[in-house]
């Protein structure tokens, strides 16, 4: 007979060759088993991307996205409530203050900043921290504003 490695634990092959033998066809050729499969299965989709991120040049770009969502982790909670990164380019962050106090206080801690992002992300990751206050409000309202100084013009 076969060894034990043609063995079908299910009986699947057996009940094949006697519903054929019932039918009264010819036994077909038993087929070789499947090639078993790599051992060190399937790569991961994060390996993958990781990958890409690597030809792409994107690695630090990402690392730094990464990062900033970790925020009030780097700053701490109390600095994370007040501000918010807003822009990453060429190694410059910008970073959003609620108020003109907590943007001064922001420049005075901006190189114990580059510090540690470049400690995460690696040296020259980030070159500067560009804070900025709040946007002013708007004169321009409406849809039927004019151009010119606005209302301004007319206290002098």
């Amino acid at each position: 007979m076969s060894d034990t490695a043609d063995h079908d634990p299910q009986g699947t092959d057996l009940a094949k060759q006697i519903a054929r033998a019932a039918r009264g066809a010819a036994p077909r050729p038993r087929r070789p088993a499947k090639p078993a499969s790599r051992t060190d299965g399937p790569t991961p989709i994060g390996e993958l991307l990781g990958q890409v991120a690597d030809t792409q040049g994107w690695t630090k770009e990402l690392s730094v996205h990464q990062l900033l969502s970790r925020w009030p982790a780097l700053v701490g909670a109390v600095n994370a409530a007040h501000c918010e990164p807003e822009h990453y380019a060429d190694g410059v962050l910008t970073v959003r203050a609620e108020s003109t106090t907590w943007a001064s206080s922001l420049r005075v801690m901006a190189p114990q900043l580059v510090a540690a992002l470049n400690e995460a992300l690696g040296q020259g990751s980030v070159t500067r921290v560009n804070v900025i206050g709040p946007q002013a409000p708007s004169w321009k309202k409406g849809p039927r504003s004019v151009p010119g100084r606005g209302p301004r013009d007319t206290y002098g």
